[in-house]
């Protein structure tokens, strides 16, 4: 099966879908229904583009390249063929592992999965709890699902990306990758929508506000801090063994994920994370950003380098009587740091 989209050059670009000629009816629909929604929004995209080209706005940094850059799959298992498919879906695309099912749910709720490995060591009765999760989230439906071994009969009808594998993880990475590659680009079309809608101040890469933005945002909060005697906190979060884009991109998807409504955050030039607590003062800010570094330090990708886990450093600086942005962000350079717990 088919499905064709236009890729970054504005190019028909075709996504096969793996679909067995044994399949029932219904479940080739549901799979079709799903990749046509993907590009039902693609088309959405491309409009809003278009429109926003010509009322002469200003073209956000649109994603570029394969979207299987930007994938993570969320391999769930504690058998024998644990390593062996971490090793094969990890040549591929970004991997996060989880040895139970409550690490497995946690991954899910903390950032964007685009492919899910239920592998082997499970129960049939913790697998079927999984696949209830997933059922009766509507965010995780369409998510691609390979399981090996024994599934569940109940779930073909709910979850139409569903697949029941042999033990073999390059054949189960090779079928998975177009349903992986399919759901990482409706991911990178949403964000790349929110930027649309918001006239380019989100980048559509990392999900955040973009620097030009966070600065005028700054700018105003702190007018207002002033003007109302409210406390208002910056904090730095960076990383050591994080200086790569990808890991940095990593950090700033779950940063959208973590941040009140309130705050707001962007990457600086070194790939660090800069986020503005308002209404916060110095020693809450220092709660709050205690419990997002260990988060981040314990649910980013980035692998360990000479065997030392990754460290999650952040700065802190707290608005004061006269500061100017300058001030206050050359503070925040040399304020103390702030360990994870």
């Amino acid at each position: 099966m088919v499905a064709r989209v236009r890729g970054d050059e504005d190019a028909a670009v075709p996504i096969a879908l793996p679909a067995d000629a044994a399949l029932p009816v219904e479940r080739l629909l549901a799979r079709l229904q799903s990749a046509m929604r993907v590009r039902a929004l693609h088309a959405t995209v491309l409009r809003r583009i278009e429109l926003f080209a010509s009322h002469g706005g200003r073209l956000p940094m649109l994603p570029v390249g394969d979207a299987l850059d930007d994938a993570t799959v969320l391999i769930a298992g504690r058998g024998p063929l644990y390593p062996a498919l971490s090793v094969a879906m990890g040549e591929r695309v970004n991997i996060a592992g989880a040895l139970s099912v409550e690490t497995a749910a946690k991954h899910l709720n903390a950032r964007e999965i685009d492919g899910i490995v239920v592998g082997d060591g499970f129960s049939l009765r913790m697998v079927e709890a999984f696949l209830t999760v997933l059922a009766q989230e509507a965010r995780f439906r369409d998510i691609p699902v390979a399981v090996i071994g024994e599934a569940p009969p109940d779930f073909a009808e709910v979850l139409p990306n569903i697949d029941q594998v042999a033990a073999d993880p390059r054949r189960l990475v090779a079928r998975m990758m177009p349903l992986v590659r399919m759901r990482a680009f409706e991911t990178r079309l949403k964000r790349m929508l929110k930027s649309l809608d918001t006239e380019g101040m989100f980048d559509p890469a990392s999900g955040l506000l973009t620097r030009d933005s966070f600065w005028r945002d700054l700018s105003n909060v702190m007018v207002e801090a002033c003007d109302r005697s409210l406390p208002l906190s910056v904090a730095r979060f960076s990383f050591n063994g994080a200086a790569d884009e990808r890991a940095s991109l990593d950090a700033a998807r779950l940063m959208a994920r973590l941040v009140r409504n309130i705050d707001f955050a962007t990457r600086d030039e070194e790939g660090a994370i800069l986020v503005a607590f308002t209404q916060t003062d110095l020693r809450s800010t220092h709660v709050i950003a205690r419990r997002i570094a260990s988060t981040l330090q314990n649910t980013m990708l980035t692998p360990q380098r000479n065997g030392e886990p990754l460290a999650a450093n952040v700065t802190l600086a707290t608005l004061k009587a006269g500061d100017t942005l300058n001030t206050l962000m050359t503070r925040l350079v040399g304020s103390r740091m702030v360990a994870a717990e």
